[in-house]
Formats: C-alpha cells, sequence, structure tokens
C-alpha cells in the first residue's frame, strides 16, 4: 500500500522501514532490505531501523548496516526500543555514533524516557521518534483526552484533545511524533498540532496531572 501511495512522488517523501531483531545480522539483513524495497517499490530508504534488540549483537548490525549504506539501499540508519544501557553499548560499538535516531514509546501518560534516555540523546543531538503519541486505543488513551486538564487546554487553544497530546510531544523539537492517520483529514488535523504553542502555565498543569518520572523504570514498549 504505501509503495503505491508513493509511486511516481518518491523523491517528495521521507522513507522509513524496519528490519526484525533476527533479520539484523549480516547475513541475513540485506537479503531482508531488499524485499522491503521490492515491496515498496523503490532503490533505497531513508532511513532503516532495527526494531528492538534481539540476540545478534549490536556490533554486527551496526556493521550490517553501514554496509547497506554503503550500497545505497539506506541513506543512514537508526534503532528503535533501546534504552539508556543500550545506547551506550552500541555508541561503543564502532560506527555505533552513525545511529541516527532512536524510536520509542512516549507519550502524556508514558513518560519514562525523561528521566535518562531523552537526557542523553539530547547531549548527543539524536533526535527521538515517539511512536503511539497519542497511546493505544482503549482506556489508557481515554483518560489521556478525557482528562479535564487537557480539555481545559484544548478549549483555550480551540483544538482538540488529540492535538494537545500531539503537541505537548514536540514540544522540545528534538521529538518526532508518528501518529497513525487513516484518511487525508485526520493527517491535516495532526499536523496543526505543529502550530500549537502550549504555554508556561499549560505545561505546568499537565505535569501536574501527569507527573515527571522521578527514578528510572523500565522501557515501555508496545
Amino acid at each position: 500500500l504505501v509503495g503505491e501511495a508513493i509511486e511516481g512522488i518518491r523523491d517528495q517523501v521521507f522513507l522509513v522501514s524496519k528490519v526484525y531483531p533476527h533479520n539484523a545480522g549480516l547475513n541475513r539483513i540485506v537479503g531482508s532490505c531488499e524485499q522491503s524495497l521490492k515491496r515498496l517499490k523503490t532503490d533505497r530508504l531513508d532511513l532503516y531501523l532495527l526494531h528492538w534488540r534481539g540476540s545478534i549483537p549490536l556490533s554486527e548490525t551496526v556493521e550490517a548496516m553501514e554496509q547497506l549504506v554503503e550500497a545505497g539501499k539506506i541513506l543512514r540508519w537508526g534503532v528503535s526500543n533501546l534504552d539508556t544501557d543500550d545506547m551506550k553499548e552500541l555508541f561503543d560499538a564502532a560506527q555505533g555514533t552513525h545511529c541516527m535516531v532512536d524510536q520509542v514509546l512516549y507519550h502524556l501518560g508514558s513518560r519514562g524516557v525523561e528521566y535518562d534516555l531523552l537526557p542523553w540523546l539530547r547531549e548527543r543531538k539524536i533526535p527521538t521518534m515517539a511512536y503511539s503519541p497519542l497511546a493505544q486505543a482503549g482506556t489508557l488513551r481515554i483518560g489521556l483526552v478525557e482528562h479535564p486538564a487537557v480539555k481545559e487546554i484544548a478549549d483555550r487553544h480551540g483544538m482538540k484533545p488529540l492535538q494537545i497530546l500531539l503537541a505537548w510531544c514536540i514540544r522540545s523539537g528534538d521529538v518526532i511524533a508518528i501518529p497513525k492517520a487513516s484518511t487525508a483529514a485526520h493527517v491535516e488535523e495532526n499536523a496543526e498540532a505543529e502550530r500549537i504553542k502550549l504555554t508556561e502555565e499549560d505545561l505546568v498543569m499537565l505535569d501536574e496531572a501527569f507527573p515527571k518520572p522521578t527514578r528510572k523504570v523500565q522501557l515501555d514498549i508496545i
């Protein structure tokens, strides 16, 4: 479906895909990447991510990613669901500092990465890519969008609660949010969140409703 959507406009999009951990070694990553390229009907990926950490050493995955870069099959690479200790190990590997992004679960109701991972990435100028920035559908999302603080701030800005959640997620300027969108109207609605400038009062209210972490917690993964 993505291949059909980008046909004829490939140079206008930034195309990202992922490799499963069991395919992220030297003996399988090329074939896995080529299959993705075939399905997407393109000759290269703008960004290729390790889906999560598996049994293959990170150093081997880095070497494999670098080979894909040299071959022109990917332009850059990154990781997903790696916590601070994992990132430190990655950076100790040869060319591990070439990692361009860490994609992690991050939203107002899941702020654990703020304790040490986000600061560590910021010190090294590595963007964070937030998946599920609106939380998964269900009671957690309902608890966010229907929270009095979120609704009050949304009314104040003339926006919807979900747009406030997105604006909060990207408030620092170095976090990329990737919310799901199934229609053009939904895409446009998400994009409007970029225009929202949350005030200090807004941020304090959200911090009181959904406190920052005060200790290290296990990385949330879905």
